[in-house]
């Protein structure tokens, strides 16, 4: 596993990629980044075990509107002592999936420290965050509304963002995240060409 270069997962194999997005997977351990990666790559659920570095993988994804986009993705090992090492893979990154255990509300807390560190980086600044609720379909998950409020994703700042209900292990509401996710990406580089021109 890990730093292979997959191809798959492309419903619609002979639409031309349009472009490759650099995405950092990010969040503590246990939140399912992995199951997360995987889920995109197989389309299939593959039991993982805690990352103790990172995973890379190249994912073609369709999106509605019959778009194809290929993700670069880093899932990187949530453990504490790992951490440190997330500003390395969000340096000139295209946005940040950011999971979160849904059952887990006493490291919502630590998990919302981690996701403000991150995105208060100067370098991230303006980088679109897509946070997973993963795990929603347990009977004694948090609500959305529950995980907005303790992550305070409303202080964010520059970074837009959007919070997306999952269940990772089938894979529900992974696709509909990355389309938003995919949208704020082209509408930030809009903004930046854009002010670039009127330099």
């Amino acid at each position: 596993m890990g730093n292979g270069h997959s191809e798959q997962n492309s419903r619609f194999p002979n639409l031309p990629s349009l472009h490759s997005l650099h995405i950092a997977i990010l969040g503590l351990d246990c939140a399912g980044k992995t199951t997360v990666l995987y889920r995109l790559q197989f389309n299939e659920f593959v039991n993982t075990v805690p990352t103790k570095g990172f995973n890379a993988e190249k994912v073609k994804v369709s999106l509605g509107g019959s778009r194809t986009v290929t993700f670069h993705f880093w899932d990187v090992g949530g453990q504490e002592k790992l951490r440190p090492l997330w500003k390395s893979y969000t340096r000139c990154t295209d946005g940040i999936v950011f999971v979160v255990d849904s059952v887990d509300a006493e490291r919502m807390e630590e998990a919302k420290t981690e996701l403000h560190k991150i995105t208060k980086l100067s370098e991230n600044q303006g980088v679109p965050v897509l946070v997973v609720a993963n795990k929603q379909d347990l009977r004694n998950s948090l609500s959305l509304g529950e995980i907005e409020k303790m992550l305070a994703l409303r202080e964010l700042g520059a970074s837009p963002w959007h919070l997306q209900p999952t269940c990772a292990i089938i894979g529900e509401g992974l696709l509909e995240g990355l389309d938003r996710l995919h949208d704020m990406i082209v509408k930030r580089r809009k903004m930046l060409r854009q002010q670039k021109r009127k330099r």
